[in-house]
């Protein structure tokens, strides 16, 4: 059984417009690059890129991480923050 309030609350979730692929591609840009530099502080690095694309509902994501040279988890890391871009665009469209 639902409420009125149920009912209100999923009719403004369908009103509510779909975020923007600019939007998406921030979001997820910004989720990546916030966890790479959570594991590394930036000087530690000797590169670092996230490329987001989002194109007809697909998202893409590509990290590379050039890590200090006796740092082996960089392709773990590399991992974790295309996963954290995946889950930041999701709650984006969840909300």
């Amino acid at each position: 059984m639902t409420t009125d309030a149920d009912d209100a609350a999923a009719a403004d979730a369908d009103d509510a417009p779909e975020p923007t692929d600019e939007e998406v591609v921030q979001t997820a840009s910004a989720a990546a690059e916030g966890l790479i530099l959570d594991r590394y502080r930036q000087s530690e690095l000797r590169d670092f890129d996230v490329t987001v694309t989002f194109e007809d509902g697909v998202l893409d994501v590509d990290v590379y991480v050039n890590p200090p040279e006796d740092d082996h988890a960089a392709e773990t890391v590399a991992d974790e923050a295309a996963r954290a871009a995946r889950d930041a665009v999701d709650d984006l469209f969840a909300e």
